[in-house]
């Protein structure tokens, strides 16, 4: 990629060097308003390349700490994230202030000492016997992040390398993968305290920085293969086709949006364990068809007492709470405990009435941060497929569906009314 090339860093223009897609996330960087920031987005975004640039401005703002930048395969190493490294060290002018060596495969800051260090997490061993000479590790670059094991590894690895010093930064940066079960795909939607999650695509990077040639293949899959073009490309997560649901919107639900709703009723689903008992409070926009997810419980081995009192202290008496049929005691016992509980409405095919009808909508809109159940449930639900030939099988699984069918029974009058 072509962009301005720094004679020295005094002289740097940061902004002939950072994509303009990333200045919310150099900004906030910058200030020190995140401590974790996940870059994610199609080919050709420059995620990779902001955050090289990034790490290295880091390191020069605080003499005390290291930088750790882990893949998941150490022999991939040195063609990736270590010329990504050398790559930015050039672009800011400061290819004299730092030696690199591939055995170690380290960048050191000579007038300090820094170091940029590269592992692999096929080796263990070498990530818990890291030593820095003076100061401490405080940046981890985990890139392609959904090759990892998952967040357990990923935390694991932050708690052994971020610790001794005041400063701690974690960059994280993928491709998301096509299925919306990857657990990096989920991992954007768990927002924690200090995170920033940036999308970014080819199409808001300087067009002169990626050549007519990728702009030409680019095209070229748009026009042949729109699915591969938004995954490739955009970044999208486009699933493998068996996915039941194809309207989700996950988003936030404003307040001012809860304060307009005036079609609100909830859903129960029983259970206990290994399957919890699931709760969902919802609106049906009638007009544009749209069905809106904005609050959830979730619990196992939980009497219905406590069920109860959970739901009674979330909506205002009286309000519509429908639940399923198939245990009269538990229902009974919610009026008895003066909730406004009615059993759902159930007849031959309502399974797949009530399923077809949440699909034809135009949307089902979940809030992921009110909802993360709920969302996890209704993006990971697929159709199954024939162990041998690999065809789709009809019907729908009856697994993880908790959420799913509490908002089933939540707009069981809606869709009774619609012909089941």
């Amino acid at each position: 990629m072509r962009m301005g090339v720094c004679r020295s860093l005094t002289t740097c223009k940061l902004s002939d060097t950072i994509s303009p897609a990333f200045a919310e996330s150099h900004r906030a960087v910058k200030a020190g308003a995140i401590n974790e920031l996940v870059e994610k987005g199609g080919r050709g975004s420059c995620k990779s390349s902001y955050i090289s640039l990034e790490i290295i401005l880091l390191i020069l703002k605080n003499p005390l700490i290291h930088a750790c930048v882990f893949r998941k395969y150490g022999n991939t190493l040195r063609t990736t994230v270590y010329t990504q490294i050398v790559w930015a060290i050039a672009q800011l002018g400061l290819t004299r202030k730092f030696r690199c060596t591939v055995s170690p495969m380290e960048c050191v800051y000579i007038p300090t000492g820094q170091k940029i260090m590269f592992f692999g997490l096929d080796d263990p061993g070498k990530v818990k016997s890291i030593k820095v000479p003076f100061g401490y590790i405080g940046i981890d670059w985990f890139e392609e992040l959904d090759q990892f094991d998952g967040p357990e590894q990923i935390r694991n690895v932050e708690q052994s390398t971020l610790r001794g010093g005041p400063f701690s930064f974690t960059f994280k940066s993928f491709n998301p993968p096509a299925m919306s079960r990857n657990w990096a795909n989920r991992y954007v939607l768990m927002k924690k305290p200090g995170q920033m999650v940036h999308h970014s695509t080819y199409l808001t990077t300087p067009v002169e920085w990626l050549g007519p040639r990728f702009i030409a293949d680019a095209e070229h899959l748009k026009a042949t293969n729109f699915t591969g073009y938004r995954h490739e490309y955009l970044g999208e997560v486009v699933g493998s086709g068996t996915q039941v649901f194809e309207n989700l919107q996950l988003r936030a639900i404003t307040d001012a949006e809860l304060g307009q709703f005036d079609r609100i009723t909830n859903g129960v689903d029983w259970g206990w364990y290994p399957d919890p008992w699931a709760w969902n409070r919802m609106h049906y926009d009638a007009a544009r068809r749209t069905l809106y997810l904005f609050d959830e419980l979730t619990r196992n081995r939980t009497s219905n007492t406590d069920t109860a009192a959970l739901v009674k202290s979330r909506i205002p008496a009286g309000e519509l709470l429908i639940a399923d049929s198939a245990e009269e005691k538990s229902v009974s016992d919610y009026k008895s405990y003066g909730l406004n509980c009615r059993a759902s409405e159930k007849g031959p095919g309502s399974v797949n009435y009530s399923m077809k009808w949440l699909q034809s909508l135009a949307a089902v809109v979940i809030d992921p941060d009110r909802c993360p159940d709920t969302a996890k449930e209704f993006t990971e639900y697929e159709y199954e497929r024939d162990e041998k030939t690999g065809e789709v099988l009809q019907g729908y699984p009856d697994a993880a569906n908790h959420h799913i069918d509490a908002v089933r029974y939540g707009t069981n009058k809606i869709w009774k009314r619609r012909g089941q």
